[in-house]
């Protein structure tokens, strides 16, 4: 058995070792750990289904995510990818690659996408530790998979999960540090969404996320961010309310970034 192969193997284990109620016949024929099988019958949202679709995972990382998100964040004055990433490292407590301490932290990221973002975190964590990407659609994960280095490549395993991000399927107390990145504002439920992050979180863990950001005052964000969430599925949050949210979980050291339409919050839980 080769290297890589033993690499793969040991990385599901211990992905199985942090869900709830592991499977008894892991389905991996996809390359991802498949935890929620045929596609439900429901009606995504307009967001929603753009991620799920085929065409956007093609163009994610290159196209999509550069553009937008960095338009949407002050481009030319906003930090480009590569200082998000380093930020979201230092921010979760993790290192930079290439540097020798890195940690061994167990680390998940939520509603991972392509993967651009999970592949970026394992680049801080050092030999022994795991980096687990979890979403809900196949199309994205499937790219993850074929865009992620094989196991034994990096000294961080990288494992990927097609599982519900709002009802994690993660035991207590399991992951070191969590991040999601360009999601909260897409889910139904962002509020119970962050109770399950916080949830799965060690005491003393790391949270970060980057989400919308509504520059007016939250009055105005409340009439017209509801008629677009109705109308996109896409919730558009103030200033405040995502650092509330996290006070109010017991989060400490709570640190926030604005951009003009987009900010970046993180803490420690309690």
């Amino acid at each position: 058995m080769s290297e890589s192969t033993m690499r793969g193997s040991s990385a599901l284990a211990r992905v199985l070792g942090l869900l709830r109620e592991p499977p008894g016949e892991p389905d991996v024929t996809a390359g991802y750990l498949d935890l929620l099988g045929p596609a439900p019958q429901r009606r995504p949202s307009l967001a929603q289904s753009a991620m799920e679709s085929t065409f956007l995972p093609q163009i994610y990382e290159r196209v999509w995510r550069p553009i937008g998100f960095n338009v949407a964040k002050g481009w030319p004055i906003g930090p480009d990818t590569a200082t998000e990433h380093a930020m979201t490292r230092d921010w979760l407590g993790l290192s930079q690659p290439g540097r020798a301490a890195r940690p061994p932290a167990t680390v998940l990221d939520v509603a991972c996408g392509p993967g651009n973002i999970t592949r970026a975190l394992a680049g801080g964590v050092g030999h022994g530790g795991l980096v687990v990407g979890l979403d809900a659609s196949q199309t994205m994960l499937t790219r993850a998979v074929a865009d992620t280095p094989p196991p034994g490549t990096g000294d961080a395993d990288i494992h990927y999960v097609r599982g519900d991000a709002v009802d994690l399927p993660f035991r207590d107390e399991t992951f070191d540090a969590v991040c999601c990145f360009g999601a909260l504002y897409l889910f139904d439920d962002p509020w119970t969404a962050l109770d399950g992050m916080t949830r799965v979180l060690r005491p003393g863990g790391r949270l970060t996320i980057l989400t919308s950001r509504h520059p007016l005052p939250l009055r105005t964000v409340r009439l017209g961010g509801e008629l677009i969430r109705r109308a996109t599925g896409y919730t558009v949050f103030g200033d405040r309310e995502v650092t509330r949210a996290l006070a109010d979980r017991g989060f400490t050291r709570i640190r926030q970034r604005r951009y003009p339409l987009m900010q970046v919050v993180g803490g420690v839980r309690h």
